[in-house]
């Protein structure tokens, strides 16, 4: 495994705890609650690679446990084995009809139990490649409009929920048709790259994403970001950009290569969807290109006029 994989272990019995525990420490972060209702806490605040999920507990069994599970964005595509003393067939189908990966039954093997769990990991290892893979802009190997998109969706669902800041950035390299026409495309999408890495290298904090949007824009989503936060970040990757120092003899504005941003922030939440904030920022993307390029405008969403 390229990193230490975590598991929870979900059973109310204290002693197969401890020998689960025991038997997968050496090889990973193992967690330990002895009920279905402090797994789906644990899981609220903690993300794991797997879990190991009894079937019959005291309170919410492993079967609603697992149900809610798949009713959550955050943890649906988590993989689930189930460990139970039931050795009827018909109990075995119905959590795989559920959606867990494996079945183990007790007493159980260590060797098994090893054996099983690495192997559903090296397969989440797989799908979690090959789901970076499809969230990644092939050109500037940065994430992509789809990411973008996914990332914007849960910060704006964080942010109505905790009351927090929240500001979108739209980005457009200024005069770009000209730069292609008059480098050609491969210079132009040397251009793109440097930008890219200049834009993903000012990030500091590590909430801070940077994406590309498509063509020659980018985007920025910065949770719990002030409006005047947002402006001083903003400064950043404009100056960022300029000190790549590209040069651009066709553009109207510079003698190098620069890029204009709009900003949307709402401060409390208060929009009615996440792509308002896009609308907002594509605005003010608009009106700093109206107003000669290489400039930053700030728009801000105040109160929620659609609720």
């Amino acid at each position: 495994m390229l990193k230490r994989a975590k598991v929870l272990i979900v059973d109310d019995d204290p002693l197969n705890r401890l020998v689960l525990e025991k038997t997968l420490q050496q090889d990973y972060d193992v967690f330990c609650v002895e009920s279905g209702e402090k797994a789906l806490t644990f899981l609220k605040t903690q993300t794991v690679d797997l879990l190991i999920l009894d079937i019959v507990m005291p309170g919410i069994d492993g079967y609603e446990v697992l149900t809610k599970l798949k009713e959550s964005a955050t943890t649906s595509m988590l993989p689930v084995i189930f460990i139970s003393a039931n050795t009827s067939h018909d109990d075995e189908a119905k959590g795989l009809e559920l959606g867990a990966m494996d079945y183990i039954t007790k007493p159980f093997s260590a060797a098994i139990v090893r054996a099983r769990v690495r192997n559903q990991l090296l397969i989440k290892q797989k799908n979690d490649l090959l789901e970076m893979l499809a969230s990644i802009d092939g050109l500037t190997e940065i994430p992509n409009r789809r990411y973008l998109d996914e990332n914007l969706a849960r910060e704006w669902r964080r942010c109505r929920r905790d009351q927090t800041p929240l500001s979108v950035l739209l980005m457009d390299v200024d005069h770009f048709k000209r730069y292609n026409d008059c480098y050609g495309h491969r210079a132009g999408d040397d251009c793109l790259k440097q930008i890219a890495h200049a834009l993903v290298g000012a990030c500091e904090r590590g909430s801070d994403f940077v994406a590309r949007y498509g063509g020659e824009e980018f985007a920025a989503v910065l949770p719990n970001t002030s409006a005047k936060e947002a402006m001083s970040f903003a400064n950043k990757l404009r100056n960022a950009v300029n000190d790549l120092n590209i040069p651009h003899k066709a553009s109207l504005n510079a003698e190098h290569v620069t890029i204009s941003i709009g900003i949307a922030t709402t401060e409390n939440g208060q929009v009615y969807a996440e792509q308002a904030l896009l609308e907002e920022a594509d605005l003010g993307l608009y009106q700093a290109k109206d107003a000669g390029r290489d400039q930053i405008v700030s728009r801000m969403i105040a109160v929620n006029e659609h609720e």
